[in-house]
């Protein structure tokens, strides 16, 4: 039996003990922004392709909605870091987000004849790809996102807005879209290419290290 001074200790301990966190609502406002850029990914392919692309005034609606969407990109994840509000669903829907928006603006600008295709495969397939790649090391650990790797979503982002704009008559616009797709595209390869070489250390090195 413990003594009367024994069982104070104890429920001392018990007070002191740090109280277990509660889990993170499924609905706040990090997700909230996470399933509106996935709301408003039709929403942009709708503007973007009305009347084919020739409409100004949809093509500039098309260009708000992309800088919404990709603005809460950030937005979303700094909240969720900044605030303990990281789940499994915004683990999963955020990636899922940014493909969809990225993908289906490059797509649909190659069906406008605005960008070359081999272009839309290249990014895609390198996106795709790393994200597989992801699953492929995750028993292994977590490849974080470089500086590169964010520089290229900001590059990627800015690209893709300039040639959402009605370009048709803007040379010196028409110029900076694709100078600023070629350094996304440079910085899409090379990333893409450090990436690979941090998954295959990180296996190499996990193998060793059995």
């Amino acid at each position: 039996m413990t003594t009367p001074a024994e069982r104070r200790l104890e429920a001392d301990d018990e007070a002191s003990a740090p109280a277990p966190k509660p889990p993170v609502p499924l609905l706040n406002i990090a997700n909230i922004l996470t399933a509106a850029r996935i709301v408003l990914v039709p929403v942009f392919v709708a503007a973007l392709m009305h009347d084919g692309g020739h409409s100004t005034a949809w093509r500039l609606t098309a260009a708000a909605v992309f800088f919404l969407a990709s603005a809460t990109d950030r937005l979303d994840g700094e909240l969720a870091r900044k605030h303990d509000l990281i789940t499994d669903f915004g683990k999963i829907a955020d990636p899922i987000a940014d493909k969809a928006l990225i993908g289906s603006a490059l797509i649909c600008l190659s069906l406008l004849h605005e960008l070359w295709w081999w272009v839309t495969v290249v990014i895609l397939v390198r996106e795709i790809g790393i994200t597989l790649m992801r699953f492929w090391v995750i028993r292994y650990g977590v490849i974080a996102a470089s500086p590169g790797g964010k520089l290229k979503t900001v590059v990627q982002s800015l690209a893709i807005f300039l040639y959402v704009l009605p370009l048709a008559g803007v040379a010196w616009l028409q110029w900076s879209a694709t100078v600023v797709m070629a350094a996304a595209l440079l910085l899409t390869v090379g990333t893409g290419v450090d990436y690979v070489a941090r998954a295959v250390r990180l296996r190499t090195g996990a193998g060793g290290a059995r």
